[in-house]
Formats: C-alpha cells, structure tokens, sequence
C-alpha cells in the first residue's frame, strides 16, 4: 500500500475551512437563526438515503473522541434538518447510551444499526461496507480515522462518500512522543494504513490549521479535500462560583488528560515542583485522568522531586465530576509538546478558570490570546506563569475574562453547522 495522492476533485469543492492559519480567530457562534436552518434544509438534495454516522468510538469511558461524537449527534438532533442518520453502535446497551446522553430519543430521523464487531477487525471491514450498501448510505461518517475500507475502492467516484476525522497524526509526526503505543509499537502498518485511508476517503475533517498541515505534509491530501472545523465548548462548562481556595485552602492547579509523552506531564510535575519549592504559594496539583501503567515518568518525577504529597492522581472523571474539577481549580496547565486541537483549554476558560499552556501546534489557535504561553520544555518559565497566576490576583482575572471571551467564540454547534455543510457537498 502506498499514499499516492487524489487526482479527482469532489463534487463540489469543500468550503467548510474554518481557520487558515496559526492565529486565526474562529467564528463566533451567533443566533443559530431560522433563516440558517432554512438554508442547511435547502441544501441537502437527498432525502431518501441517510448519512451513516459510526459512533462505535463512544465507550463505557468517555474519550475525548466520544466526546466529540456524542456532542456532534446531539447538535444534529436539535438542528433538525432533513438529512436523515443511521447511527452505527457496538450494542444495545450503546445504543441506549447514545440515545439518552445526546438528547435523541424520540427523533424520527434517526435510526440505529448494531456493529458488534472491532472497528479494525476483518469481520468489522466487511459488515460495515454490507451495511452501508444494505441502508443505501449518501455518505459515511467515521468521527475517528478507521473507515470500512471495502466500502470505499481506489477508483473514484465512491458509490457512498466517506469522511473520517483525524484529530492529530502525533505517531507519524512524533514517533517519540508515543513510543509505547501499539501505533508505534507497529508503525508500519499504522503508516501504511494511514495512506490508505487518505487514498480512498473523499474528505477529512480535522479541527486546527497546525493538524491540518500535518496532514498534507505526511499523507498528501490535497488542502481542498480537508475541512477545519475546530471542536465547540459544552453549555455546561459555566462558572460555578468563588474558588475553594478563597476560603483558605491551599490552590490548585489542574491538568486534564491523558499520560502518553507528548503530554509532558513529567514536566508538569517539575514546574509545579520549582514553584512549591520557591515559596509563596501553597498550591497542589490535581491530575485528571485516566491511569496508565505505560507511563510511570509524572509519578516517578514527584518522588524524586519530593512533592508526592502535593500531588493528587484523581483518574477517570465522569461529566459532573470533570464540570466541578474545572470549577474548582486556580488554573489549568497543559504544557504539551504537541497537541490537535487541546479542548481542556477551552474547557477550563468557559469555567472561568486561568490557563498555562505550551505554544506548540495547535495550541496557540485554541489559546489566543487568552492564556498565558510557553515555550515547551521550559520548566522555569512555567514555574513562573503559574506563579503569576496564582499570586497576583489582577493577572488571574485578566486571564478570566479573556478565557472566558474567548471560550464564546468555540460553538458544537458551529462544529454541526459546519459539518452539515460537508455532508451537503458530498452529498451533492
């Protein structure tokens, strides 16, 4: 399998680029007016054949990428539109998941099919292109990169057009950054699969400029063949009232996500301890999320460091759980090496909480402005914008009202919109 590059335009060019550049300002989520449903119902010119939208990326434990699939279906389910979906689930129990955590139950335009098999297994490829074929699908929707590939030849045009997200290509553009990951561990079949996948979908959806880069530089897809739709923040994500910590308590800083290297959390943890070793402020450090026997590194760097104390391993969070810890918290800081998009950002800024973060790849869109950055592996000068955050309380309500400014301007349902649009123009 080689990446080779597309030769066909797509019917119709995909106009559903929302950034073109590092500092672009993504649009902000105005009224979602009758006129604009009108407009996104004008548009679809198949009403008999579904979109298939593959939400076996929705687990038990929520990933970032479930996530951003369930929010996507409920954004779809409240615009109402006159595309009708078949959403592809593990089983009934996903189903009934799915159906009650996005809002759907009762929507007459959407049906369910059930896919017990793995989304890479042979069995898995080869159910999913009969289904697609069975339910006479207009487009395919894969919220992660794997795609039923028999559902999709080399020759052009598709009898069904298929979009995947691809949310980072971290293993192609850092292998190090993820060295004990099965991707790595056989990096070249994940690169060869990679290449076959961008060989054959008609579109990616990706949602920052640095990823997208990423893309046309490591798989050669054309720039008209790649939407960048940036993620949205959840309604939910609101100030919650004063901080624990003014009646007392020590501060605290959070970090949301995974453990893998990229992440940096070991340097997180030396940050945190030069500025616990510095003085002047009384802060811990919360880590969310779930634990990873891979990467030992962040626990390892607190022993040795001496702040074990200080340092509280939280794990998996559930929404209400993860909504409070953001609440709760004097400042994020996420000084990640790489990032795709970097939702916590916003997350945290939409809670009126300040933000550290790296200015690597992506992170500077999603930031703007509104955060505190940089530079990544420089543990001193984290130290000290934590520091500055934390102690000066004119800086940390500056960085308030800008995060939470800027944390307006990301919409799920500006990421729906969009994402309606790129249904309409493969649909076309």
């Amino acid at each position: 399998m080689s990446s080779g590059s597309f030769a066909e335009a797509p019917r119709g060019a995909i106009q559903s680029n929302l950034s073109q550049g590092p500092a672009a300002t993504p649009p902000k989520c105005a009224g979602f007016t009758a006129g604009r449903v009108a407009t996104l119902r004008q548009m679809n010119p198949v009403q008999d054949k579904p979109i298939a939208i593959d939400a076996r990326w929705v687990f038990r434990e929520l990933s970032g990428i479930g996530r951003y699939t369930l929010e996507l279906l409920r954004q779809l389910g409240q615009i109402g539109d006159k595309f009708r979906y078949v959403v592809l689930v593990r089983d009934g129990e996903r189903r009934e998941f799915i159906e009650q955590a996005a809002g759907l139950a009762g929507q007459g335009n959407f049906d369910y099919a059930i896919l017990p098999h793995g989304l890479f297994s042979p069995a898995g490829q080869f159910a999913a292109a009969r289904l697609l074929r069975t339910r006479g699908a207009a487009v395919y929707h894969s919220t992660n990169f794997m795609v039923p590939l028999p559902a999709f030849p080399r020759r052009r045009p598709h009898a069904i057009r298929g979009i995947c997200n691809i949310h980072d290509l971290i293993p192609l553009a850092h292998p190090e950054f993820t060295p004990r990951a099965l991707k790595t561990r056989f990096f070249p079949v994940y690169r060869a699969l990679m290449h076959e996948i961008a060989r054959r979908v008609d579109a990616v959806a990706t949602g920052s400029a640095a990823a997208k880069r990423d893309i046309v530089r490591l798989l050669g897809i054309p720039e008209e063949r790649i939407a960048v739709i940036p993620d949205g923040v959840d309604v939910r994500y609101q100030p919650g009232g004063d901080k624990p910590s003014v009646r007392g308590g020590p501060k605290t800083v959070l970090y949301v996500g995974r453990s893998d290297p990229y992440k940096n959390l070991p340097g997180l943890v030396e940050a945190f301890a030069r500025l616990a070793r510095e003085g002047g402020v009384d802060a811990r450090l919360r880590i969310v999320g779930p634990p990873d026997e891979r990467y030992p590194e962040a626990r390892e760097t607190a022993a040795r460091l001496g702040v074990t104390d200080k340092v509280e391993w939280v794990g998996y969070l559930d929404d209400a759980g993860l909504l409070q810890a953001y609440r709760d918290a004097d400042a994020l800081a996420l000084l990640s090496k790489y990032e795709g998009f970097g939702l916590p950002v916003l997350e945290a800024m939409a809670c009126g909480t300040p933000v550290v973060c790296t200015n690597a790849a992506s992170l500077p869109e999603v930031a703007g402005t509104a955060a505190r950055l940089v530079e990544p592996g420089d543990v001193a000068g984290a130290a000290a914008a934590l520091r500055e955050v934390l102690a000066n309380p004119a800086e940390a309500a500056r960085l308030r009202a800008a995060g939470l400014e800027r944390a307006q301007q990301f919409s799920w349902r500006t990421t729906a919109v969009a994402m309606l649009r790129l249904y309409g123009e493969l649909a076309a």
